[in-house]
């Protein structure tokens, strides 16, 4: 078997997101532990800007929403077993047979780029599963791995 997905995918899905919401986190509690409550147990009046707290909220809700849309539903695993792809997420395995791949999408101009497959017939994933294309060097450069599976699958569906 041969690994088609990214390895970088756990950090992408797992580690990331807690990097970028806790560098959130810590823009909006520092001015508050440094700031708002020394002041306040001295009894100070304190004239705080709420664009302190407006934006790292809104790059929170922005973060999100990228993430919603192209990360978080990426699949951990996808395996290369001749006729069959071996999908993994979480907990759950399916095999998926290139007959069954009726689509296939590799976005490249996306970061993380994106191998989305739509299913003829639904899996355990639904009709569309997405996974992280392996990182090249050489930016906007194809996977030659990604080219000749989307090979194999147009070739798989002609017979």
């Amino acid at each position: 078997m041969r690994r088609v997905s990214s390895r970088a995918t756990f950090f992408h899905k797992r580690v990331f997101p807690v990097i970028w919401f806790g560098f959130l986190g810590l823009l909006i509690a520092a001015p508050l532990l440094f700031v708002v409550f020394p002041q306040l147990a001295r009894g100070v009046r304190v004239d705080i800007e709420p664009f302190f707290f407006i934006v790292p909220i809104v790059m929170a809700g922005f973060g999100y929403l990228l993430m919603k849309w192209l990360v978080f539903d990426l699949v951990d695993e996808v395996w290369d077993a001749g006729d069959t792809l071996i999908v993994r997420n979480v907990h759950q395995e399916e095999r998926i047979a290139l007959s069954n791949i009726m689509n296939v999408s590799y976005s490249l101009w996306v970061n993380p780029p994106r191998v989305t497959l739509k299913l003829r017939r639904p899996c355990a994933f639904g009709t569309k599963i997405s996974f992280m294309a392996p990182i090249t060097f050489i930016p906007f450069l194809g996977s030659p791995m990604i080219y000749g599976l989307i090979e194999r699958i147009h070739a798989a569906r002609r017979t």
